[in-house]
């Protein structure tokens, strides 16, 4: 209640009573909003009913089959290194480089063995020249003894020595040989023909003998590696169609087969490696081409498939949300194998049950729900109610 005596009003100066009457209209504005606002009723509580897409869980007869992805490698790769120690003074190949048994791929610097080897020539001459000394020798005394000029003992002792220069000989003939090797390796050659697939040392660096420096991979038969979990290498035992798919041509499936399984889990990913032998002659395949490798096999039992968006990971297990009297509750499930874009479920989930396949990660155990193909369902059957009882409503 605003008090004021307007017989008062008039007192005052001209200017004042304009701005007396504002204040007294800006007064009476927020009484009124303010009651306004008293008068307002609070707003009534709904439930979030939140729309999802379901499922109807049956049981399907199907083929039990699990994918991996993998690399085209070749099945033998050999890393190859000079058999003599050296700097490497000529690289004749790159990476890629198709090669043929017999080509040179490195050369080491051969000075030094070209010394060994001048050096091991020497010294197999001296050997041979004293043995034909000494068998000349030997010989000459045999004549003596015969004509009994000189005793037996001394006889002997020219054929110890002659047979002492023979076995001089042969070894200085064995040093020039091993020589004449250690000169022919300063040329790395490849023993295969392939693809040269790595470089590992370059041209002015001394290597050591054995020290890889050229990888090379043999031209035919070709595998495709995969890193198969822990929790699946018991059933990729007993998974015997096995096929390959490649990244570039999705639509080719060639049949593989399971050539090795590693019984030794990597250190780093802690997976199996499996190698898949690929036919022969497959000419759109390449190495390191990317490849998806499918193990399937029939499935004696029936299973319930579902969509992979139905599933819900959490930090224990997978679960699906279950729709039961326009409520969802959580079901932990167990797979057991994918097939593209579905799951077949071993357990947890059993015929006639709604599952949720949308939105399942914006839910919460007792939300409501409404079916989004429910509505749909009824809206049409409403329509189709409307039409029959008017039939000449659209006349």
């Amino acid at each position: 209640m605003i008090n004021f005596n307007v017989s008062q009003f008039g007192q005052f100066p001209k200017a004042r009573r304009g701005a007396i009457a504002a204040g007294l209209l800006n007064m009476m504005l927020v009484s009124s909003v303010l009651g306004l606002v008293a008068c307002k009723k609070p707003a009534e509580k709904t439930d979030d009913i939140r729309p999802v897409r379901v499922v109807t869980a049956a049981l399907e007869s199907s083929e039990l089959q699990t994918e991996f992805p993998g690399e085209v490698r070749a099945r033998i790769e050999s890393r190859l290194g000079f058999r003599v120690p050296g700097k490497i003074i000529s690289r004749k190949v790159d990476v890629g480089t198709m090669v043929k048994k017999g080509q040179v791929l490195m050369q080491l610097d051969s000075q030094d063995l070209l010394l060994g080897q001048a050096s091991a020539k020497a010294a197999l001459s001296a050997a041979e020249s004293n043995r034909d000394l000494a068998k000349a020798e030997f010989k000459r005394y045999q004549e003596l003894r015969e004509k009994n000029f000189v005793a037996q003992a001394v006889l002997d002792a020219k054929e110890t020595t002659y047979k002492a220069a023979q076995a001089s000989y042969e070894q200085a003939k064995a040093g020039f040989s091993n020589q004449s090797n250690q000169t022919s390796y300063s040329s790395l050659v490849s023993d295969v023909d392939g693809v040269v697939t790595g470089i590992d040392a370059e041209i002015g660096q001394v290597v050591a003998a054995g020290t890889p420096v050229v990888r090379v991979a043999k031209e035919g038969e070709m595998d495709v590696v995969v890193g198969i979990p822990e929790d699946r290498i018991n059933a990729i035992r007993q998974m015997k169609d096995v096929s390959v798919r490649m990244w570039a041509n999705k639509t080719e499936v060639i049949a593989a087969k399971l050539r090795e399984l590693s019984p030794i889990a990597d250190p780093v990913t802690r997976t199996f490696t499996a190698k898949l032998a690929l036919p022969a002659n497959q000419k759109d395949v390449k190495l390191g081409m990317t490849a998806t490798a499918s193990f399937g096999m029939k499935n004696p039992n029936a299973l319930v498939k579902l969509p992979l968006t139905a599933l819900f990971h959490d930090k224990t297990a997978t679960s699906v949300w279950v729709v039961e009297n326009g409520a969802v509750r959580l079901q932990s499930v167990n797979v057991a194998s994918t097939i593209g874009e579905d799951v077949l479920i071993a357990s947890g989930v059993t015929p006639g049950q709604q599952v949720v396949t949308a939105g399942v990660n914006l839910l919460k155990p007792g939300q409501k729900v409404s079916i989004l193909g429910a509505e749909v369902k009824a809206t049409n059957n409403n329509a189709g109610t409307s039409a029959s009882a008017n039939p000449g409503a659209n006349k």
